[in-house]
């Protein structure tokens, strides 16, 4: 078997059919999928996905990796259910798998949507991500959230487009703000750091100036500027709940 496809969900019905039929090409579909409300797994499984379901939510990585430790394939391809694989790149992924090398892994030049707009500046693009591998060469960090995959060995770049839909509107993003930093303000205070009202203001401004005037966030017009005080939010508020988290806690960290 050469290729399979590794997807972690819950309430996905919206994107699931979509993701998978973009990767059509490959030999096998991993769907683990925590306690979904919706029909995501019977859309999965109409689709020809091994889907597994499971009680507890461990985290990003730790879940990912479950659906690693499923897959039977010589290469394995990581999808978030709101991506999408291009007609360029899965021509690239086929090539890679057929010819099986000469990396351990690959990294994809992502293209997101933000609130129906597609983003081409800013953080956000080309946002570099590793997301296909030799089977047994690669494992996901345990972080709650913005886990990393590594890899053991040389790591290159594939044409083509990742298209990643994601937040179709504002509270959607939002939403995502308030888990992501929760989920990353934890995943830091584990690690020894702390967060502060100063670093959370600094480190806030530095993002929207990074964003919006150093990558160029501005060329996406009116959206470039919402995204780049979205950017500069979820910054803050990262740092800020460092802060209190570290203080509910009772711990003696030292300060970043």
């Amino acid at each position: 078997m050469a290729l399979s496809v590794i997807l972690i969900t819950r309430n996905e019905s919206r994107n699931i059919a979509a993701c998978l039929k973009s990767v059509a090409f490959a030999d096998e579909w991993i769907v683990v999928d925590s306690g979904s409300a919706d029909d995501t797994a019977d859309i999965a499984r109409s689709l020809g996905a091994q889907v597994i379901t499971t009680a507890d939510w461990p985290g990003f990585g730790q879940q990912k990796n479950r659906a690693l430790d499923a897959a039977r394939g010589r290469w394995v391809l990581s999808l978030d259910a709101d991506e999408r694989v291009s007609p360029e790149l899965a021509q690239r992924i086929r090539e890679v798998v057929t010819k099986d090398g000469p990396a351990e892994g690959y990294e994809l030049s992502r293209i997101s949507r933000f609130c129906g707009q597609w983003i081409r500046h800013g953080d956000w693009y080309p946002d570099r991500v590793l997301r296909v591998f030799r089977r047994g060469r690669a494992r996901f960090t345990d972080d709650l959230v913005h886990e990393r995959l590594v890899v053991q060995g040389k790591v290159e770049r594939l044409k083509g487009d990742l298209l990643h839909d994601t937040m179709p509107s504002l509270d959607d993003a939002l939403d995502k703000m308030n888990r992501y930093s929760s989920g990353r303000a934890l995943d830091k205070v584990k690690a020894g750091k702390r967060g502060s009202l100063f670093a959370a203001v600094t480190h806030g401004w530095w993002a929207f100036m990074r964003c919006y005037f150093l990558k160029r966030g501005f060329l996406d017009g009116r959206l470039g500027l919402v995204l780049a005080i979205y950017q500069a939010e979820g910054t803050y508020y990262r740092y800020l709940k460092m802060d209190l988290l570290a203080r509910q806690a009772g711990k003696s960290i030292e300060p970043i």
